[in-house]
C-alpha cells in the first residue's frame, strides 16, 4: 500500500503546541547541548491529561484525533479517551506503535512516533528501516525535523539522543523527544490513547490484510494513576484489555469481517482472566512469556462497507477493570 502523507510533517504542529504552551500544560522543555529539544511530560514535572491527549496524537503522527470527555458505558470510570483515524493503518502502524527498541548502558526504552518512520540501519551494505514492519507497510517518510515519544520515568541519555538522530539523518537540533512516565496522568492517557492501535497490531498478527482496512475509531476509560511501575502499567492495560472498545470498517467478504471481529477481542486469549499486573507477575515479569493476542480491545465490532452488515464481538468487564483500578 502506497501512502503519501507525512506522520512527520503533520505531527510537527502538534509537537509545536506542547512547547508553546509548556506552563498551561505543565510540562518541562529544555535545550540540549546537542540541540535536540527534550520534553518531560511528567518525570520533575505534573504534566497532565491534555498533554497527554496532545502527546498522543503526536504518536499518531497528526494522523488521528484523540478527544476526552466523560462516558457512562462503564460502571464506575466515566472519564474516557477517544481515538479516531481515517487512515489507521498508517497513524497506528506506522507511527503510534512503540515498535523501536532504544538502550544504552542500564537505560531501556521503546520509541514511538513518527521517527519511527525515518529511522534507517546500515544491513549488507545497503541502507534499512529499523523495523521490519515498515517493508510490509511500505512506507517510508521523510521530513526536515522529528519527534519520538518514549514511556520511561528518566530521560534518555545523549548516547539515544546522538541514536536517534543519527537513524533519522538528522542533526539533533532537528529531533524533539518526549518522555511520559506510566505513572503520570499524561502517560496515562498516552497509553491508553493506544486503543485503536493494538486492534490493529492484533489483525496483523491474525493476518488480516491491512489494506481493506479503512477507517476505524475507539474509545476506553482513563486508569488512576497508581507511583509503582507495574500497577500503573498494569491500569493502562487493563484499560484496554476489561473496557476498550473498537469499531473498525473494512473492505472484503462478510466471511473475513466476521472472522476478524470474532478474534479481535481480549477475551480470547488463553491469559485473559485477572489484572494485567497479577499475569506480568505470574510470568516473572517477561513481557514475552505472555500471550501476544491477550493485547486487545475488550469489545470490538468490525462493519463490510461493501455488505453494511457489522459483526460484534467481546464484552466490557466492569468487574475486572475495578478490581485493577483499585475501586
Amino acid at each position: 500500500m502506497e501512502f503519501k502523507a507525512s506522520v512527520n510533517k503533520l505531527a510537527q504542529p502538534l509537537v509545536q503546541e506542547l512547547i508553546n504552551n509548556a506552563d498551561k500544560l505543565r510540562v518541562g522543555v529544555e535545550k540540549l547541548a546537542n540541540g535536540c529539544t527534550m520534553i518531560d511530560a511528567g518525570i520533575s514535572v505534573p504534566g497532565g491529561l491534555e498533554a497527554g491527549r496532545i502527546i498522543a496524537e503526536i504518536c499518531m503522527g497528526g494522523m488521528g484525533t484523540v478527544s476526552i470527555n466523560h462516558s457512562s458505558y462503564t460502571t464506575h470510570w466515566p472519564l474516557s479517551v477517544n481515538v479516531y483515524s481515517s487512515n489507521p493503518v498508517l497513524a497506528c502502524l506506522g507511527s503510534q506503535y512503540a515498535g523501536w527498541s532504544l538502550s544504552h548502558d542500564k537505560y531501556y526504552a521503546l520509541g514511538s512516533g513518527p521517527a519511527r518512520a525515518m529511522a534507517t540501519k546500515i544491513k549488507d551494505d545497503k541502507q534499512e528501516p529499523v523495523e521490519e514492519l515498515y517493508k510490509e507497510l511500505a512506507y517510508r517518510d521523510s521530513h526536515d525535523a522529528t519527534v519520538l515519544i518514549i514511556e520511561n520515568d528518566a530521560l534518555p541519555p545523549v548516547e539515544i539522543v546522538d541514536k536517534i538522530a543519527a537513524a533519522c539523518q538528522l542533526d539533533a537540533a532537528k529531533l524533539t523527544i518526549i518522555v511520559t512516565p506510566t505513572s503520570s496522568l499524561a502517560g496515562g492517557v498516552q497509553v491508553v490513547s493506544r486503543v485503536l492501535e493494538v486492534s490493529m497490531h492484533k489483525a496483523h498478527a491474525l493476518h488480516f490484510p491491512l489494506e481493506n482496512i479503512i477507517d476505524g475509531s475507539g474509545s476506553a476509560p482513563i486508569c488512576p494513576p497508581h507511583p509503582k511501575f507495574v500497577k500503573a502499567m498494569g491500569r493502562t492495560n487493563d484499560a484496554i484489555l476489561f473496557a476498550g472498545q473498537v469499531h473498525l470498517f473494512v473492505k472484503g467478504s462478510d466471511e473475513a469481517a466476521e472472522k476478524l471481529a470474532n478474534a479481535l477481542p481480549s477475551s480470547t486469549s488463553k491469559d485473559y482472566g485477572k489484572p494485567f499486573a497479577e499475569i506480568f507477575k505470574q510470568y516473572e515479569y517477561d513481557f514475552f512469556k505472555i500471550d501476544a493476542m491477550l493485547f486487545s480491545p475488550a469489545s470490538v465490532i468490525v462493519t463490510a462497507v461493501e455488505s453494511g452488515k457489522s459483526f460484534r464481538a467481546g464484552k466490557l468487564d466492569n468487574t475486572l477493570l475495578d478490581l485493577s483500578f483499585g475501586a
